[in-house]
């Protein structure tokens, strides 16, 4: 089976559609799939619910498909660093799951272990609690979070084998692995294709069998974000 496609917007085609449930890797700007996510916003798919630990900055990651008006729900645990997120949101224009970190990671990792749900303390008696089951175990109460199966899961490795076999670079690992498995499909963005046997397998760290298609884009931007401050007065 061939995993390999020419680009961005090829390994899209034929995947991707309006409505859909997303998952996309990365925490902040690091290890996003850059190409994929702008291959995203050119293929003009729209309600879109994307799960993701946050949407990127104003021009660049998430943000660009929040500026297209793409996305009609997010799934996240951070909102800082967009403007126009935040815009959205407090406008009522944009829906916003709000998820604990540990939980999103959680639940992303369920749903690539074939696990329906499972019981948490974080988040009860808050928001993040409504309209949830609640239980107790040995006297403390728990609240019932439901595993996330995306339909389709956008990630960035920095290497891979013609089989998906991947390897990831440092704290751009993050969410990724966990979003790889609990796609229905994903779709890969990696710096490096290796044959197949190159790789160690005791330095894999996803294997294949959670990869469908892989894209290679040897030059990404890897924006970083910076501290602003101010001049003391």
């Amino acid at each position: 089976m061939n995993k390999l496609y020419s680009s961005a917007a090829e390994a899209l085609k034929g995947v991707v559609r309006d409505g859909q449930l997303l998952a996309v890797g990365g925490f902040g700007l690091c290890g996003i799939p850059e190409a994929l996510i702008a291959a995203l916003r050119d293929s003009a798919v729209r309600d879109l619910t994307v799960i993701s630990n946050n949407a990127g900055v104003d021009d660049f990651g998430l943000g660009q498909l929040l500026v297209t008006r793409q996305i009609k729900k997010m799934i996240s645990s951070y909102v800082g660093e967009n403007k126009e997120f935040e815009r959205q949101y407090l406008a009522g224009e944009l829906e916003l799951e709000f998820t604990p970190q540990g939980t999103l990671a959680e639940k992303l990792r369920a749903g690539g272990a074939g696990i329906p749900a499972f019981f948490t303390r974080t988040g009860v008696g808050t928001v993040v609690a409504e309209g949830k089951e609640t239980r107790e175990f040995d006297g403390q109460l728990y609240v019932m979070e439901r595993a996330l199966l995306p339909e389709v899961s956008l990630v960035k490795a920095h290497i891979a084998d013609t089989s998906g076999n991947l390897v990831f670079r440092r704290t751009a690992r993050n969410f990724n692995p966990a979003v790889a498995m609990a796609g229905k499909t994903t779709i890969v963005e990696v710096e490096k294709i290796v044959p197949l046997g190159e790789l160690d397998p005791d330095h894999i760290h996803l294997p294949g069998i959670y990869v469908h298609r892989i894209v290679h884009n040897p030059t990404p931007e890897k924006r970083i974000e910076k501290r602003t401050t101010r001049t003391a007065s």
